[in-house]
């Protein structure tokens, strides 16, 4: 027991101020430096195109996070969102077909490939690592086979000779190009994705159990918890958030990227990773998630106003998340833990 006032209560206290606000302390100062340095930086139409930017990330990140709240791991959430912009775009541009369609088909086949995760995880007890990133090469290659690895436009030809006969519908391409009032409709996506995330995490039964799935599998087990159920639902969860990230990604490249998604991997474990510094939480957290990818995102924007070279950029995305490990396990575990007298 530490006297109040005394040098080591002192130094816990700032310790402890520091793992659990320290991230956001980052985050703001890097805001305000590239606004006071920048002067377009803070303008409206640069915030929106920011957080439109960061959508994408954010969704697949938040999928990431519910599968480390079950503490598992979902490396093929890229691949998924590659293969929603495959799928969206043959459905629409090869069978001629609406809009909705496409969403609909998008939507089924990330839950698919969420249920394909959760039985190769749950009933054949592959490691969910080993598994998840056995499923991201499947559907990189799988995803090529049907266009003979050509992305998918209007117009283009097909083997038998003849033009596509479809185009993205302009109700599609809305998706990213739309608004809710001054808002971007992939921010009100974004926003509403996290607010039902952090509701179904901490503010029902079914999230408390995750997370205690996540903290020890064998206790919740003995407690008569259906753990492989919960662990499937989190894949499940996943995949289908990966696939709006994807509606929203093809949306905006209005084209069947054969590319599309190979990056978004890296970056959407990375936004859960730095989630779990935020306020010192040291777990999965969907609020933590947003921050993560709106700092991300705050980085990335200064950086190309600035002029800097894309491996710059990657190297800054780096130092965010080892900036995020230090905040959520280094400093957490070295601080002071102090029960000042009474």
């Amino acid at each position: 027991m530490l006297l109040p006032g005394t040098e080591d209560d002192l130094r816990g206290r700032t310790q402890d101020a520091v793992v659990k606000y320290g991230f956001i302390a980052v985050t703001v100062g890097l805001f305000v430096f590239f606004a006071a340095t920048l002067p377009a930086f803070a303008t409206t139409g640069v915030m929106f195109s920011m957080l439109k930017f960061a959508s994408v990330t954010a969704i697949l990140g938040l999928g990431v996070t519910f599968t480390m709240v079950v503490g598992g791991l979902d490396l093929s959430v890229g691949s998924v969102a590659g293969l929603s912009v495959q799928l969206a775009a043959m459905t629409m541009v090869f069978y001629n077909l609406t809009g909705t369609t496409a969403v609909v088909v998008v939507l089924i086949g990330g839950i698919v490939v969420g249920l394909l995760n959760a039985f190769l995880i749950v009933v054949c007890r592959i490691p969910d690592l080993l598994a998840t990133l056995g499923m991201m090469f499947v559907i990189q290659g799988a995803k090529l086979i049907p266009v003979s690895g050509q992305s998918v436009s209007s117009g283009m030809i097909l083997p038998d000779g003849s033009a596509a006969p479809g185009r993205f519908t302009d109700g599609f391409r809305m998706i990213d190009r739309g608004f809710l009032g001054p808002i971007p409709i992939p921010v009100v996506i974004m926003l509403v994705l996290v607010v039902i995330s952090w509701f179904v995490l901490s503010r029902t039964t079914y999230g408390r159990v995750m997370y205690a799935i996540g903290a020890n599998p064998d206790a919740a087990r003995l407690a008569g918890v259906r753990v492989g159920l919960y662990r499937a639902s989190a894949y499940v969860i996943s995949g289908m958030l990966a696939s709006v990230g994807g509606l929203i990604l093809v949306s905006r490249i209005g084209q069947g990227d054969v590319n599309a998604g190979a990056s978004s991997l890296l970056e959407a474990v990375a936004v859960a990773l730095v989630g779990t510094s935020v306020l010192g939480q040291g777990k999965p957290n969907a609020w933590g998630t947003l921050l993560g990818a709106l700092l991300i995102g705050i980085v990335l924007t200064g950086l190309t106003m600035y002029g800097f070279q894309y491996y710059i950029q990657d190297t800054a995305k780096g130092m965010v998340v080892i900036l995020a490990l230090l905040f959520s396990f280094t400093l957490s575990r070295r601080k002071v833990r102090y029960q000042p007298a009474t």
